[in-house]
């Protein structure tokens, strides 16, 4: 068993997931079009360096909202205290990687889930936990003010719901494609790498991704989309025909220069639920009665 997860509090072991699900998430290679150890994919202004540092300097973030979600209900009060703390975490970001937008959709994404986990920690089910977050993300944060980024364009010109809807529909492509699609991946004796990119391009084919709208417009998002259907149809990314189409997937996304970057914040997502439901969940079936309490205890 992880020792940081039993010599930590639970906000700090919540963080330390959080944090290797960022990491395993930018270390995965290859992946069409995204950092990772092969280089930038369609980025000019990311490098896998730059992804670890941001990753890292978002840890008392994602600490902080742990600890102010611990036993709480999801209200009004406590989502203005998480917009706070995310927008205090988007400036440790731009600090960190001097002005790039490393993690500003898994700020939201993550952070939801770390304080939705944290709610209620006796209660580590992937899905529950989700539904935990779409509770937060459902309500108004009067201190966020409007702006308009790319997403916010995006979302206005094609009528998707961007990251906002899908936290607020419990993480439906985190929870009904890519955790089943990672297990079932790793049920059948793949290696990890080729599971977590199985579950990268389940998300992929149906998720209407504003990063890659943004760059390429519908024309992009249909090829993507329709090559990774083909993809999962022929056995996932580890079959022959399989690693075929992921590298034309690549050479379609760098022709459009797009980048799946919310395709990536929901892997990550799932690599955060996947390690909080195994890790949390065994540690509830095996620890001794007064870690068990200190999991279910707010402090």
């Amino acid at each position: 068993m992880n020792p940081i997860i039993l010599n930590s509090s639970l906000p700090q072991r919540i963080a330390d997931l959080a944090v290797r699900a960022l990491v395993d998430e930018a270390e995965l290679t290859p992946k069409p079009g995204l950092v990772d150890r092969r280089g930038n994919g369609a980025h000019h202004d990311l490098n896998l360096s730059l992804m670890l540092r941001s990753a890292q300097a978002l840890r008392p973030a994602f600490v902080e909202m742990s600890a102010v979600a611990r036993g709480a209900r999801a209200d009004l009060h406590l989502r203005e205290e998480l917009g706070r703390i995310g927008r205090d975490a988007e400036v440790a970001m731009m600090a960190a990687t001097a002005g790039v937008n490393t993690h500003r959709g898994a700020i939201w994404a993550i952070g939801l889930l770390c304080a939705a986990a944290s709610m209620d920690p006796a209660d580590w089910q992937a899905a529950h936990v989700a539904l935990r977050a779409s509770h937060i993300a459902e309500l108004p944060d009067q201190y966020c003010l409007p702006r308009r980024s790319n997403g916010e364009r995006v979302r206005a010109r094609y009528g998707v719901s961007g990251a906002r809807g899908e936290a607020q529909l419990g993480f439906p492509h985190v929870i009904d494609l890519a955790l089943p699609v990672l297990r079932a991946s790793r049920a059948k004796g793949k290696s990890e790498t080729t599971a977590r990119l199985d579950a990268l391009v389940s998300i992929m084919s149906s998720l209407p991704d504003t990063c890659v709208l943004s760059r390429g417009g519908e024309s992009a998002l249909f090829a993507v989309q329709t090559l990774a259907h083909a993809i999962g149809d022929a056995g996932g990314t580890g079959s022959p025909t399989g690693r075929e189409l992921l590298a034309r997937l690549e050479q379609t996304m760098l022709a459009h220069n797009a980048s799946p970057g919310g395709a990536a914040d929901l892997l990550a997502a799932a690599l955060f639920l996947d390690a909080f439901e195994l890790v949390i969940g065994d540690v509830q079936k095996a620890a001794s009665p007064a870690l068990a309490q200190d999991l279910a205890s707010v402090e």
